[in-house]
């Protein structure tokens, strides 16, 4: 399993990055030219055919994906109804790369990182740093023990553990920097205890069902305090045990529907920013999918159970019909969501900030931490 050219095809990667503006750090274009990654991406799977096939070094295919700017799928469990579901994987590079370099490590910094995985990004830190300033952790036991492999045949040997993220890993602590590669619902504070004053915590903070994106906090002697990265992105969920699926919650439709209608797309997929702000107004959506026959109807579940459905066909005046029920009417939140964030200007992701103190309330404002957003209304707080 080895790819005698891998140095070129990593320069090649590297470059392309440096093309597509992911990657300006020297520093880390030379972590990304000296660290193999089909090392730590020995097989991977896709989906053919309605189902997933593992790829490695004997298909074609393997070689070239895995010095491509691509995601690649790395372990599967199965859910409730025993479908394969992914748990891991090899975060595309050009995403891993600028997490890293807006986390602005420094020579001597000490680095966290939640969710080891196939240990890729523990390498790249490595490089950059030297292994006795990097620690990683991740619940799943296998994958720590083939991580803490695979870089130890690359000569490095960061501190590893398994163990569950959200708890990070004390023992070490504290560290100038923490990233987590995983996603969260709400941002441990325990981080923050473990990350020293002035320090930086880069996290997927997603409040419910795509919505949320990385953030970029500093901390401060009271508080966590920071903005979302400009660009929108998406990690799987921190898991609570090996062996599980990240946390999720689906409720089934039930008691009367109120009908509406909307000119919006099904799904929120294109406006990312006014989907945040809907949330701040009700329970979080943790369950989509279609229903229908002819996959009729785009359907959104929250934790109190609330519930909407949206139709995928519009009509000849871009109309979809909504159903929805519940204590939250979720797709009415959707649309004053939207009405609020024209109005404003379309403000984009860095725009909006979070301060959040020992209490674990969030608090979240627009430009400035004195520009509140009200939770009942979703603009900024007179």
């Amino acid at each position: 399993m080895t790819i005698p050219d891998w140095p070129r095809q990593a320069r090649a990667l590297a470059a392309a990055m440096v093309a597509a503006g992911a990657l300006q750090d020297h520093r880390w274009r030379a972590a990304v030219e000296s660290t193999p990654r089909h090392a730590f991406v020995p097989r991977f799977h896709v989906q053919r055919d309605g189902g997933w096939v593992s790829i490695d070094a004997a298909d074609p295919i393997w070689r070239d994906a895995v010095y491509t700017d691509t995601a690649l799928i790395t372990a599967l469990l199965p859910d409730g109804a025993g479908r394969p579901t992914v748990v891991s994987s090899s975060t595309a590079p050009a995403l891993m790369l600028r997490m890293l370099e807006a986390l602005d490590v420094h020579d001597g910094h000490r680095v966290l990182e939640i969710g080891t995985g196939t240990g890729y990004n523990a390498a790249l830190l490595c490089h950059r740093l030297g292994s006795p300033q990097v620690f990683s952790v991740d619940i799943g036991a296998d994958l720590v023990t083939a991580a803490r492999e695979r870089l130890a045949r690359c000569g490095h040997t960061p501190g590893l553990a398994t163990r569950d993220g959200a708890a990070g890993f004390p023992e070490n602590a504290p560290y100038d920097r923490i990233i987590a590669t995983c996603s969260v619902p709400a941002v441990p504070w325990a981080w923050a205890e473990q990350l020293a004053v002035s320090g930086l915590l880069l996290v997927d903070y997603k409040i419910g069902l795509h919505a949320g994106s990385p953030i970029l906090l500093r901390r401060h002697e009271d508080r966590l305090e920071g903005r979302f990265l400009p660009k929108w992105a998406g990690f799987m969920g921190i898991r609570e045990r090996d062996g599980a699926l990240p946390a999720r919650t689906r409720v089934e439709h039930r008691g009367p529907a109120a009908m509406t209608t909307t000119r919006l797309p099904p799904t929120p997929w294109d406006a990312l920013v006014p989907w945040f702000l809907a949330h701040l107004q009700g329970p979080p959506v943790t369950g989509f999918g279609y229903h229908g026959g002819g996959l009729e109807w785009a359907t959104y579940s929250a934790e109190d159970g609330s519930w909407c459905e949206v139709g995928l066909q519009a009509d000849p005046d871009g109309i979809r019909a909504v159903r929805q029920g519940g204590p939250h009417p979720i797709w009415t939140a959707v649309e004053q969501a939207h009405a609020r964030w024209r109005a404003d200007g379309e403000p984009g992701w860095d725009r909006f900030g979070l301060t959040l103190r020992p209490d674990g309330q969030p608090r979240w404002w627009l430009d400035d931490p004195s520009n509140r957003l009200d939770f009942t209304t979703g603009r900024p707080a007179a």
